[in-house]
């Protein structure tokens, strides 16, 4: 995250941004969309909730300007209390009203503390001349957000039923988000990254879940999309191998074929008129 969030200078007026959690910093290739003539910046960050989400679209949505937004969303997000992805963020970015006000939870000593000691770092410039390695044990940081995982391969394993639960908070934050993407009038398509059939299948209310994330515009379950070998295309349970982001990421590119040359379309306009934008 660390790398991520500077690496965003780099990155102003691109073509698509991609927000959500480790399947997204994990699933979305932006060297595979570069192929496609496409400038992207990924935005995820490990079990990014929407009440993170708020915060980083606030702080650099104008900055990198994109002329579409891939949201991903899953059950997980929703259920989620957000803490982790807040420490994350809060070691990790700048400390400003939106960070006592979103980040921290003041009834939880690990934001306050983490709030605390970055606060100390930031004041006395320690981390000014620190630099993020490339690669750290099986993550390599590929610029424009992309995190590439050395490849491993997941044993199918059975998991209990279990139903959705939605957070009040999380839908709250979820709202703000789509609410503050439409006031930039920057279309919006959420995904559902895919996550192995033996956990997909053990949500009972899946269907409820689609029919939910329907009703904010365009939506696509992957899970439904593409039918992906557990043992082969996965890592973990819920996170692709570099195998399985090749797929999902070039069928996600077929199906926005449209929008991608609408994309095209007004960059090749912006060029002829010499225009940055």
């Amino acid at each position: 995250m660390y790398s991520r969030i500077r690496d965003i200078s780099n990155y102003e007026n691109v073509d698509i941004l991609f927000l959500g959690s480790s399947h997204t910093y994990r699933g979305f290739d932006t060297r595979i969309f570069k192929k496609h003539n496409l400038k992207c910046f990924n935005l995820g960050s490990s079990s990014q909730t929407f009440i993170q989400t708020d915060v980083l679209l606030q702080r650099y949505l104008d900055y990198i300007n994109p002329k579409l937004i891939i949201f991903e969303v899953s059950p997980m997000i929703f259920s989620s209390d957000g803490i982790e992805s807040s420490l994350d963020l809060i070691a990790n970015d700048k400390i400003d009203i939106l960070t006592l006000t979103k980040l921290i939870n003041w009834s939880n000593i690990k934001t306050i503390n983490t709030a605390i000691i970055a606060f100390y770092r930031k004041f006395l410039k320690l981390d000014d001349n620190f630099v993020e390695p490339v690669k750290k044990y099986d993550d390599t940081y590929i610029p424009g957000g992309y995190v590439e995982k050395e490849i491993k391969h997941f044993k199918p394993k059975k998991f209990d039923k279990q139903e959705i639960v939605f957070k009040k908070s999380q839908v709250e934050s979820f709202q703000r988000c789509i609410n503050y993407i439409h006031s930039k009038n920057i279309k919006t398509i959420l995904v559902q990254a895919p996550i192995s059939k033996s956990l997909y299948s053990s949500y009972v209310d899946i269907q409820f879940f689609n029919d939910t994330m329907l009703k904010y515009g365009e939506y696509y379950d992957f899970n439904k999309i593409l039918q992906m070998d557990d043992s082969i295309y996965f890592a973990d349970s819920h996170h692709l191998n570099q195998n399985g982001v090749k797929i999902f990421n070039e069928k996600l590119i077929d199906l926005l074929k449209n929008d991608i040359e609408k994309i095209r379309t007004y960059n090749s306009a912006h060029k002829s008129l010499g225009t940055s934008d």
